[in-house]
């Protein structure tokens, strides 16, 4: 398992706290390149009239997936047990195959590195690559 550092969690919040204005629009992005690029995940979302980038449900569910990482980020020093709710939803209600947690993480990394060029350091991209690791398995924490 990969190990936040108080270092990391303090890059994370920080970097958190400058993209954060922007986190629907992230979350649309990434959401939309998950269905394009990897096209199994949109089985989750058939009841969706249109599943391209920048659609409605596109932008409305990306904006609720950044939410739940704004809820992450407060929650950083025990995703576990912050997220559980989140896990069961997704374990017990929804059903997503955990390995799309990780699908959309990279998604969202991708994002993040074309959105913030300049901010997106590799101190950043470490940081956030190992928190966005940890609440994927903090997700899949109901599946076990």
């Amino acid at each position: 398992m990969t190990t936040l550092t108080p270092k990391d969690k303090d890059t994370v919040k920080a970097f958190w706290a400058k993209i954060s204005p922007k986190a629907a629009a992230i979350g649309a992005d990434a959401l939309g390149r998950m269905l394009v690029v990897y096209p199994q995940t949109k089985t989750y979302f058939a009841h969706w009239k249109d599943l391209s980038p920048g659609s409605a449900p596109v932008k409305k569910h990306g904006a609720t997936v950044m939410g739940g990482v704004a809820d992450a980020v407060g929650k950083i020093d025990d995703l576990t047990a912050g997220l559980l709710n989140l896990s069961e939803l997704h374990a017990f209600t929804l059903r997503v195959d955990p390995a799309n947690f990780k699908i959309l993480a990279h998604n969202i990394l991708v994002v993040l590195a074309v959105t913030f060029p300049n901010d997106f350091t590799p101190e950043v991209h470490v940081a956030m690559d190992k928190f966005l690791a940890s609440l994927a398995l903090a997700l899949s924490e109901k599946y076990r």
